[in-house]
């Protein structure tokens, strides 16, 4: 059995974009980023992630500063290394490059101890798709509250 801890989600990611694909990756962080998720000082609303020289990083992740990190202390947004093997990084540049797709985090957490991501392929949703998704959120919730009764 895997020991599983969700430190944050990404709930904008659901509603902004169709989503596939989803994958785990591991985190490069530093001392005081990893002490500071523990404390679910995470924010993944504006993160994405880019790959640059067959390596793949995450920006746009905010990880507040460690309250007893003095000096030491990490940049915020600070942009993070992803740990994926070379043939995960090159299906996905592919997918990203032919499809117009972009890869977003959509949750971290600790798995064993080990700081992981999700991520997922993602398609950007038009006006009327997150109306629609709306709509059936609020249907969901009443034949839920009617349930309930």
């Amino acid at each position: 059995m895997e020991n599983v801890k969700i430190l944050a989600n990404n709930k904008k990611a659901f509603y902004d974009y169709f989503l596939s694909d989803f994958i785990e990756a591991g985190l490069a962080l530093k001392g005081t980023e990893i002490k500071s998720l523990r404390a679910h000082g995470a924010s993944l609303a504006d993160s994405y992630v880019i790959i640059k020289h067959n390596e793949a990083f995450i920006l746009g992740m905010n990880i507040a500063p460690y309250e007893k990190g003095n000096l030491f202390n990490h940049e915020a947004l600070r942009t993070k290394k992803l740990l994926l093997h070379r043939r995960e990084i090159d299906k996905l540049s592919r997918k990203i490059k032919e499809k117009g797709f972009t890869l977003v985090v959509t949750k971290v957490y600790l798995k064993n101890g080990l700081a992981k991501c999700e991520l997922a392929l993602a398609k950007g949703k038009k006006i009327y798709d997150k109306r629609e998704t709306e709509k059936n959120k609020s249907i969901k919730r009443e034949i839920e509250k009617n349930v309930k009764r």
